[in-house]
């Protein structure tokens, strides 16, 4: 059994991060990034395996369960994250590795990848849009656009103040379970609650959509077209695999677009799967990675 360490790290980002660390530390290292809204918990099926022959590095991003909350929307941008995660990787002494993410980490990863090659030497993206693809589908694709009104919904901060106490059940049991093809009950669902329930959680959480730049128009908007959309973007230099449950009825399969963005890209698709198929169908995951060479 593979043994878990948690780690409590104070980086020079001005945040403390909760971390979860296992396998050897002089193997090579893989990071995996969390989304909205858990934890390092999303790879709990995960990290076992990956460290039988690595270093797995799984912090709870800022913001997140009992990391730093820092105060002010401009905390969460995604510059500010990328930069913890390459401090991350300092403070273990690791130079290049392997990084993994999963919906708003999957955006940070895709933002490492292109700002830092000379640290992120090969790229799993697991379910999170690139960029350029996600901000074109919200202008183009009518049915993305729809499927992520929730985005408009989270940026507004009146509702905020509801999340808490009974609110976070309601949380739970309709947007949460809206995006889910299994059943969270007692021991996991406890942990999304405690989670959730440190002070000022949710507003730091949400604070990540409210940093992002994306423009999301209504659903029947004569949206107007970002004109960095028209503007050269640069290519993810790295081996890169994208693993996308297609199940997931928030990302919708044009996300799956990613050629010219992502010369060196092999893509696997999970049919039986939703958004958080790091946890819903792990051992595909896994087998996915493993044949990619992680």
């Amino acid at each position: 059994m593979t043994s878990l360490i948690n780690d409590r790290v104070s980086l020079p980002t001005g945040v403390d991060l909760d971390v979860a660390i296992a396998g050897r530390r002089d193997a090579p290292a893989v990071i995996l990034l969390h989304g909205f809204p858990e934890s390092h918990r999303t790879w709990r099926h995960v990290i076992p395996d990956l460290a039988r022959d690595h270093f797995v590095i799984a912090p709870d991003q800022r913001g997140y369960a009992r990391s730093s909350k820092p105060q002010g929307v401009e905390e969460y941008a995604a510059a500010k994250i990328v930069a913890d995660v390459i401090a991350l990787a300092d403070h273990y002494g690791v130079d290049r590795f392997t990084l993994v993410g999963h919906d708003w980490g999957g955006a940070i990863a895709w933002g490492a990848a292109i700002g830092r090659p000379d640290r992120v030497a090969k790229l799993v993206i697991v379910n999170a849009p690139h960029p350029y693809v996600f901000q074109r589908s919200l202008i183009e694709d009518r049915d993305q656009r729809r499927a992520s009104q929730y985005i408009r919904t989270f940026r507004d901060t009146s509702i905020d103040q509801g999340l808490t106490g009974a609110g976070l059940e309601r949380f739970f049991g309709s947007t949460f379970a809206k995006v889910l093809t299994s059943t969270v009950a007692g021991d996991d669902k406890a942990a999304y609650l405690d989670e959730w329930s440190q002070p000022g959680a949710m507003t730091a959480m949400l604070n990540w959509y409210r940093a992002s730049n994306f423009v999301v128009p209504e659903p029947d908007e004569q949206a107007e077209r970002p004109a960095w959309l028209d503007a050269p973007f640069p290519p993810v230099t790295q081996p890169t695999l994208v693993i996308w449950g297609m199940g997931d009825k928030a990302l919708l399969p044009v996300q799956l677009e990613l050629e010219p963005h992502v010369p060196n890209l092999t893509i696997e698709r999970i049919e039986d799967a939703g958004h958080f198929v790091p946890w819903e169908k792990p051992e595909p995951v896994i087998a996915a990675m493993r044949r990619w060479g992680v």
